[in-house]
């Protein structure tokens, strides 16, 4: 149950982080003068700059612990091609 949550977690992250950081790149790209700017008026930090370089960092860090997390699955998963080891 645990290992589920974790790769549900994972993903998640991986997933709204790229997807922030997408929408920071293309702001980059139509608007690049507004990066050093407040991300929201409802509070100084985080910039836009440095909101896209922490959603980059964490959909990054996410997707190597998810991909870590499904190739070292259970015995007889399907990660592993259905083999189980006997010692």
């Amino acid at each position: 149950m645990k290992r589920r949550i974790a790769l549900v977690a994972t993903r998640t992250l991986a997933l709204y982080g790229f997807a922030g950081w997408v929408y920071i790149a293309l702001v980059a790209l139509v608007h690049p003068n507004t990066l050093g700017m407040q991300l929201t008026h409802f509070a100084k930090l985080p910039h836009e700059d440095t909101f896209g370089e922490v959603c980059f960092v964490v959909s990054m860090v996410s997707f190597f612990i998810y991909n870590l997390l499904v190739s070292s699955g259970p015995p007889g998963s399907a990660s592993n091609g259905g083999a189980t080891s006997q010692s």
